[in-house]
């Protein structure tokens, strides 16, 4: 055996034999608790809307404490954060890991930072003990995960130039923001990453949803993220005097909206599955007491993870609205406007985190995420793994928003042994 090749299988031995490696809970959620003060709001939350001062100042405390942890770290043209650790081979692509530090605005203290802070704890903690795994690492702060994840859709090229006029939360287009905070919207090309650039992604997240906590489960496995179709509905009566118009003369755009609402609940409940589909916004027209509602827009989101069962969903809400339409005298139209597709998580890292997980003595559940991720769009050029702890009560984008030290601390663990695990195995390089 040569001697290139001897080292690598011994850094690859020892890295399997590292089951007792553990990271530091109490500096990981002190550094939580120091984060908060970045845009920091009277009820307790945070308001670190991307672009904003707050968000620029707690990517910086940030970048910082990437530094300690031995990372080298930089600003890339998108304006994504990127701490980066050699491996022992120069010639294997980089895991990397990650999320967001961005809220939503009067948003909460975990919804990103847990991944970021947890992924920049699992680094330090290999740096203290001078372990080097084979792949490089990255740990990557998203910018702009609230508002359209901008930095993970630009990393793989989906970012449109269009995109770049939008407004964001801090008063700044996209493009201006990406300024803002050392990036350069002229140059986004340059970093964009193709299939086999990354050997694959892992993130650590708050569940954002009531069900680990409610069953007293440890870690959630990712599935998948699920797709999501949104639909402008209009729904179009003949407004007329309320006194005056006899109840079976009536086109009433309101009374067709109220039926197609039920029916949304009805037909998603009745078929199996666990997709949702959900009406949010209705507006009616003319809104005034003393008129029959003529107009009605409505909004439908539909999510599930195969876009297949979104499009069996959508139709036979479809095909029920024109039947209500009909019936009462209206019409009604549906016209898509927002896709965002599902993201599968790959098989071995799910396995992998479940190992972990079994290996730590901590329960665990397979489950989809509801909610959209960084890793939603790194899955399109790479495997992606998801790891979820406890939120309390279910309560996120909220100053009440929670997870437990010891849950953080184990979700962290468990990002660290799935990392050594990932790395020492052959099936991603």
């Amino acid at each position: 055996m040569k001697r290139r090749e001897f080292l690598l299988a011994a850094a690859a031995v020892t890295l399997r034999r590292a089951p007792t490696l553990r990271i530091d809970g109490e500096r990981l959620n002190r550094q939580l608790g120091e984060l908060k003060a970045f845009g920091r709001t009277p009820e307790g939350g945070v308001s670190r809307v991307a672009y904003s001062e707050a968000d620029r100042d707690g990517r910086a405390y940030v970048m910082e404490l990437m530094r300690q942890a031995g990372l080298d770290a930089h600003i890339d043209v998108i304006g994504n954060v990127i701490g980066r650790r050699a491996g022992s081979d120069a010639n294997l692509p980089p895991i990397l890991m990650g999320s967001h530090t961005d809220s939503v605005p009067h948003g909460g203290n975990f919804d990103g930072p847990v991944g970021v802070l947890g992924a920049v704890e699992v680094a330090r903690t290999l740096d203290e003990a001078k372990l080097t795994t084979r792949h490089p690492l990255e740990v990557v702060i998203f910018q702009n995960e609230e508002n359209g994840k901008t930095g993970s859709r630009a990393l793989v090229g989906e970012l449109e130039q269009r995109e770049l006029d939008l407004p964001s939360h801090a008063d700044k287009t996209i493009g201006e923001g990406i300024a803002f905070i050392g990036g350069d919207p002229t140059r986004l090309d340059e970093a964009i990453r193709a299939q086999g650039d990354v050997a694959h992604y892992l993130e650590l997240h708050i569940e954002q949803g009531a069900v680990l906590h409610a069953r007293s489960i440890d870690i959630g496995v990712v599935e998948g993220i699920v797709g999501i179709k949104r639909f402008n509905v209009v729904i179009e009566g003949k407004a007329n005097h309320a006194g005056t118009t006899p109840m079976d003369q009536r086109s009433d755009a309101l009374l067709t909206a109220g039926r197609f609402i039920d029916e949304v609940h009805e037909v998603a409940t009745r078929l199996p599955g666990r997709h949702v589909a959900t009406v949010g916004k209705i507006e009616v027209h003319p809104g005034a007491p003393n008129v029959v509602p003529g107009r009605v827009d409505l909004s439908l989101e539909i999510r599930d993870l195969k876009m297949e069962k979104i499009d069996e969903i959508y139709e036979s809400i479809d095909a029920r609205a024109r039947e209500i339409a009909a019936r009462n005298r209206t019409s009604v139209s549906l016209e898509p406007y927002y896709l965002s597709r599902a993201a599968p998580t790959h098989e071995n890292l799910r396995r992998h985190v479940e190992e972990s997980s079994d290996a730590m003595g901590l329960t665990h559940l397979r489950m989809p995420s509801g909610a959209g991720h960084d890793a939603q769009s790194i899955a399109r050029i790479a495997p992606a793994g998801m790891i979820f702890i406890p939120s309390i009560d279910g309560i996120s984008h909220s100053p009440k928003e929670l997870s437990r030290p010891g849950d953080i601390e184990a979700g962290a663990n468990v990002l660290l042994q799935t990392l050594l695990g990932t790395d020492a195995s052959n099936a991603f390089g």
